[in-house]
């Protein structure tokens, strides 16, 4: 298989559209899901368990992504894409059936385990890519992800009309479909000359991260990934509490929402990432992506029209022009049998944020919306998601030189 080739980036960029919908699916139906689950629809107190929930599945991502990653190294991608992709089916299976909030925990535990789907195409992808081509596919993916997206919450919105449980086991069908689709299809990307040793030492993620020492100038993108993902984590952690908050939203309007988000996510991703990192560079277009964040985080945490909000979804969307330009940098700074392993790091750092965004953030917002609170500002995490945002952009804009040789 060639560098080239054009039906592996077709079956990941696939893979990568149905998993995001199986993910978006189910976000407009969660509040509903924890006022079945708790008996309880005040808001501030379903957050709050909407943030553990969304912590536990986060930690478990935060432990085994090295692991996995470093498994993909050792043994392939195809392998370990294939078990996230079945055992996901079963965790979804698990989340519709479940009436008990241990349950619901149960399932997300084995979800958080095998949910490296993203980070292995990512290792996938950078297998089968040139140098140069690496920004633009991760693009690519990135707008996979937001296709998805434009699906996922449409379908779960809708479907979310027939109860709270049904989008998890439309979830579990396109995940299964996934799984077979892989199967088939695609071919392993990860030649036996660079497949390294799985070693413990380094696949737990304190031995990833410090395994990445000797690659020089990769602590201080790690660093910007990690803030960066901590910023942006708000939208997945909050969303569907603050909308129904501040604007009553139901369930259709979040998945419409999320759906107008998708279709400029994939725009962006899709379109604007290769011509943009033409022009400005890799450095050049992180800044002004996380400027377009920061603007869109600030806005959104004092709005109170809920029309305003989906008309201004477009300038938080081209934020994400950061995201694969970070990406890039972080491929080509480590070797070719190093790829899963930094995929492995970046899905840690991802899940650290998962942990810590749900949990603050849905706390914050429980906070400033409960009634008798002595502040009422349901859009107080925005205000620290843009702190996050902002000190990224101090980093970066510091560095004197972002592309490591």
């Amino acid at each position: 298989m060639t560098k080239n080739s054009k039906l592996p980036i077709l079956v990941i960029f696939t893979t990568v559209v149905l998993d995001s919908m199986g993910i978006g699916i189910i976000i407009p139906v969660m509040p509903a899901l924890f006022a079945d689950v708790t008996g309880t629809e005040k808001i501030s107190e379903i957050a709050i368990w909407g943030g553990l929930l969304a912590s536990t599945f986060a930690l478990m991502q935060f432990i085994f992504g090295p692991i996995l990653g470093a498994l993909s190294d050792k043994y392939g991608r195809k392998p370990i894409l294939l078990l996230a992709l079945f055992v996901m089916a079963a965790y979804y299976l698990v989340m519709g059936f479940a009436q008990t909030l241990w349950l619901l925990f149960v399932g997300r535990l084995i979800g958080g385990i095998t949910a490296a789907t993203h980070s292995t195409a990512n290792a996938y992808m950078a297998d089968i890519s040139l140098p140069e081509e690496k920004a633009a596919r991760f693009g690519m993916l990135g707008a996979g992800f937001g296709l998805g997206f434009v699906l996922g919450p449409l379908i779960g919105g809708l479907l979310g009309e027939w109860g709270p449980r049904t989008p998890f086991f439309v979830a579990a069908i396109l995940a299964s479909a996934n799984g077979v689709l892989c199967f088939f299809v695609l071919k392993e990307s990860l030649n036996k000359k660079n497949r390294r040793e799985f070693m413990w030492y380094r696949a737990n993620p304190i031995g990833a991260i410090l395994d990445l020492r000797k690659f020089e100038g990769i602590y201080p993108l790690l660093l910007v990934f990690l803030l960066f993902s901590i910023g942006t984590s708000i939208y997945p952690a909050i969303w569907p509490f603050f909308t129904v908050e501040r604007f009553e939203w139901s369930p259709s309007m979040i998945g419409i929402s999320l759906t107008i988000y998708g279709i400029c996510f994939a725009i962006v991703q899709g379109v604007l990432v290769r011509p943009a990192i033409k022009i400005w560079g890799e450095k050049k277009t992180i800044i002004i992506g996380f400027c377009f964040e920061l603007s869109a985080m600030v806005t959104f945490a004092f709005l109170t029209n809920g029309k305003i909000l989906v008309i201004l979804i477009p300038l938080a969307s081209l934020g994400v022009l950061a995201q694969p330009a970070i990406q890039a940098i972080l491929s080509k700074s480590v070797g070719d049998d190093r790829q899963g392993a930094i995929q492995g790091v970046a899905s840690s750092l991802n899940a650290i944020s998962m942990v810590i965004a749900p949990l603050t953030m849905t706390w914050v917002l429980a906070v400033f919306s409960d009634k008798t609170a002595k502040y009422y500002f349901p859009g107080m995490p925005f205000l620290l998601s843009a702190l996050m945002v902002l000190l990224c952009l101090f980093i970066i804009s510091k560095r004197k030189q972002v592309i490591i040789p």
